[in-house]
């Protein structure tokens, strides 16, 4: 088991307590393809932060491989985003003057890992990929909004992470770009890696294999694939 929540609450106080998250629990198995599903304030992107350790709960306890990240420090929450986790966001937010491969290097930057060695393990991830080699010295700008997005998703594996995050991986692309990308985490998935899709659209959500459904902060319904039709339904309604 990967993650496993327990009564998550998350509460923002300003003059007023708004509760955002509401007793969440539930686990994910190692090598499952889930997507979290929620309209807009539904408390999906809250969620996606905290399970990627880049945010606290207020209460509950999370378990991370095992291990409770509930209370750790900044320090060591930055460590397991560090080795553990890939995150693939709407943005791409890839460094502008910094080429392909420099972009898919910078995570092991981070980890410390010698010049030669994170040049290396970055073309492996590229070659695996299947990202032209010529344009592995490009610029961001001078990409497509479906290469930004690959080059992404190989800086999100570059630390063979146990678990990527993906909050609307496909939000800034057309639907034929979108195609790719979801086809993409179908295969990443298919190769044993565990991935967390964030969305609010009800056709990228049906390519996972589990849909999380939010509403209000709350847990409505969680099925696996056979299922999806029926729930999808219901959240359309």
């Amino acid at each position: 088991m990967i993650i496993k929540l327990e009564n998550i609450c998350k509460t923002y106080k300003n003059e007023i307590e708004y509760p955002v998250l509401k007793n969440i629990s539930f686990s994910i198995e190692k090598g499952e393809f889930v997507a979290i599903i929620g309209p807009s304030g539904s408390g999906k992107s809250t969620l996606m932060h905290i399970l990627g350790c880049l945010d606290k709960p207020t209460s509950g306890k999370y378990f991370f491989e095992g291990k409770d990240v509930s209370s750790l420090s900044d320090d060591e929450l930055a460590e397991i985003r560090k080795k553990k986790i890939g995150f693939v966001f709407q943005q791409f937010n890839l460094l502008p003057h910094r080429s392909v491969l420099k972009n898919v290097m910078l995570p092991l930057v981070y980890a410390g890992v010698s010049s030669f060695e994170r040049e290396r393990i970055a073309k492996e991830v590229l070659r695996n990929s299947a990202f032209p080699e010529d344009f592995w010295y490009h610029l961001p700008n001078q990409l497509s909004g479906g290469m930004m997005q690959r080059v992404a998703i190989a800086r999100a594996l570059v630390n063979d992470p146990v678990l990527i995050l993906a909050d609307e991986p496909t939000g800034n692309l057309d639907s034929k770009t979108g195609e790719k990308v979801l086809e993409t985490f179908e295969g990443l998935n298919k190769q044993g890696r565990t991935i967390i899709l964030v969305t609010h659209e009800r056709y990228i959500a049906k390519r996972a294999k589990r849909i999380i459904s939010l509403k209000d902060g709350k847990i409505i319904s969680d099925t696996k694939e056979s299922d999806h039709q029926e729930i999808l339904k219901e959240i359309k309604e």
